[in-house]
């Protein structure tokens, strides 16, 4: 048997942190003791352990149980022991097909407060049984949360969680029977809020389009709680949400029609208040969100008023199903070379973009679009596209000249490794005796703090609480300079071993790069650039070690706002330049980082 098949892994898991009980802590030192108590220390010492912490037994999507499976499938395990059986799953169906897979892999599965083992045939029948009930109880706390859901739905309250955009979360006090102050909460409106969701669905109902909604609000510079731009998920979730619908006999009908469980009485439904919608998704720690099916939704009357017609709501929900099917789709074949590199001036990233035209050699032509300008429909952005193919074969040929032994680029790095070299030998001495002086100063304090309680109330304590809160002061002072120094010292050196790597991928990138395929020079690009600029004229690459903050953009805003935004030719005749092999390469080193930022100019073929 090979060494890491003697290896043993520990699971522990547990919904939330409650710091008692059956912690993460006590299952795992509980495990240990059962591992030294049946198969020896070594073991313990020899034992991994997986720890997932805020996740629910319900599914096995958890990552530190996922990376132990990964090492079980590779053999690196010979059993796997746990606390207590619930804590690998609580579904039957999952545990049954752990079960499976561990024992064709050859692998024992101890639960030890249960005292199973499948390594025995009685082991794995009882292990079964207990799983069984394991499912009983999940499936009975959840049938009780649903009871408890219907008791909460009569009420109306708002169970809490980031209030929806126009409203905020207000707590509600009342005496309940046995004289206790209890508090509930419900919503109500934030008067400079609540005119948003309000536009937001006027602008739907009149484009039915999630994209103008989205490019409107840009134009408008109107953002979310967080001062963010809204995107059109971020629209479209607020436009799905019930709890802007006026609760009339028209909702009433529409859920009930979609077999939703209605907690209210029709005539109730009075156009006085809100819908408060319960159960309506799914939320998982490591996923997205999920909506439920509306018939699993619980439909009560809220506290706070409807600020959304249920017919226009109606419409919407009809609008947003119609048009599942006219759902951006991302090109399968995506040839472009700096997707996820490649952002605009403006801030934002740049995607590309096919056009039905082709190159003579029969490639498509694609473009980079900066997603400002598509989302805000110019309003926000007008920088010009940058031909995609020519600016994604200017890179290539950028980078392989990089390396030659000549070029501005290897006297630039040999310079930053000189400079950087000879300084990190400075800044180490200035840190230690910078360090030193520091627990020199600690001991005095420490010293002094000590003799406080000596001196109690004698003429010598305000002297010594004086000289305490000096010394505590220079402390902070000199903590802030050895963070400094720390930061300059792991931002700017790089060993010698690091430099010579970096030139041995440079040289391996100019000989192998024209046989690569398009993933291949995509993993090869990534190694050495960290982002690429496109300022509407020229593109900017950025190399890892340098700091973009500095580089200063021609400003060709004016330019297009000559030509008219709404003069195609005059527009067209900007954008149509053509990119010449001089241009390729003729390129200039800026020195603002430990490597240089290569800047280089190309023309634009797009619009």
């Amino acid at each position: 048997m090979r060494k890491n098949e003697e290896k043993i892994a520990i699971y522990s898991r547990k919904s939330k942190f409650t710091g008692k009980g059956e912690s993460i802590g006590n299952q795992i030192e509980l495990c240990k003791d059962y591992i030294r108590n049946m198969f020896g220390e070594k073991y313990v010492e020899l034992c991994e352990v997986f720890e997932d912490e805020g996740f629910s037994g319900g599914n096995l999507k958890r990552p530190a149980f996922q990376r132990m499976m990964a090492d079980v499938r590779k053999r690196k395990f010979k059993a796997i022991v746990v606390y207590r059986l619930d804590r690998i799953s609580r579904n039957i169906s999952d545990f049954t097909g752990l079960i499976d897979e561990l024992t064709k892999l050859d692998v024992s599965f101890v639960s030890i407060r249960e005292q199973f083992d499948t390594s025995t045939p009685m082991g794995r029948a009882m292990m079964f049984i207990i799983s069984v009930f394991s499912q009983l109880e999940r499936e009975t706390i959840a049938e009780r949360i649903r009871d408890n859901m219907h008791e909460l739905a009569k009420t109306g309250r708002w169970l809490g969680g980031n209030a929806p955009l126009g409203y905020r979360s207000k707590p509600v006090s009342k005496i309940t029977i046995d004289g206790k102050e209890r508090k509930s909460f419900c919503l109500e409106p934030v008067p400079e809020e609540i005119d948003i969701p309000k536009l937001i669905y006027d602008l739907y109902t009149q484009s039915d389009s999630l994209t103008a909604v989205e490019a409107e609000l840009l134009r408008r510079r109107i953002k979310t709680k967080l001062g963010k731009n809204f995107s059109r998920f971020a629209i479209k979730a607020i436009l799905q949400n019930p709890v802007y619908m006026v609760a009339d006999e028209d909702a009433y009908d529409f859920f009930l029609e979609r077999k939703a469980e209605v907690c209210f009485p029709k005539s109730e439904f009075d156009g006085s208040c809100g819908i408060m919608a319960y159960n309506r998704t799914d939320q998982e720690k490591g996923r997205a969100m999920i909506l439920l099916p509306m018939e699993e939704w619980i439909i009560a009357l809220g506290k706070h008023p409807g600020i959304v017609p249920s017919k226009q709501w109606i419409a919407v929900q009809q609008s947003l199903e119609r048009n599942k099917s006219k759902g951006y789709r991302k090109p399968r074949n995506n040839e472009a070379l700096l997707t996820g590199l490649i952002y605009c001036s403006c801030g934002e990233r740049m995607y590309p973009k096919l056009t039905e035209r082709r190159t003579g050699s029969g490639e498509l032509i694609y473009t980079y679009v900066c997603k400002m300008k598509e989302r805000s429909k110019r309003t926000r952005c007008n920088k010009r596209n940058a031909n995609g193919n020519i600016l994604d074969a200017a890179i290539i040929e950028q980078l392989k000249t990089l390396t030659e032994k000549d070029s501005a680029f290897m006297k630039q790095m040999e310079k930053s490794r000189q400079f950087y070299t000879g300084n990190r030998e400075q800044y180490d001495t200035q840190l230690t005796k910078l360090r030193e002086e520091l627990a020199q100063n600690e001991k005095i304090v420490a010293g002094l703090l000590d003799s406080l309680g000596l001196v109690g109330d004698s003429i010598a304590r305000p002297s010594m609480l004086r000289r305490i809160e000096e010394l505590t002061e220079a402390n902070r002072v000199i903590d802030c300079q050895i963070r400094e120094l720390e930061g300059l010292v792991t931002a700017n050196h790089l060993s010698d071993g690091e430099f010579d790597l970096l030139r041995q991928i440079l040289a391996m990138f100019r000989e192998n790069v024209d046989q690569m395929s398009i993933e291949e020079k995509r993993a090869a690009v990534r190694t050495v650039v960290r982002k690429v600029i496109w300022d509407g004229e020229n593109a900017h690459v950025i190399l890892f070690g340098a700091e973009d903050g500095d580089l200063d953009y021609p400003n060709i805003d004016e330019r297009l706002s000559e030509a008219g935004e709404d003069d195609e030719n005059d527009v067209e005749d900007l954008v149509d330049i053509e990119c010449e092999e001089s241009d390729i390469n003729d390129a200039f080193i800026e020195e603002n980082g430990t490597f240089a930022a290569s800047k280089s100019r190309w023309g634009d073929g797009s619009k």
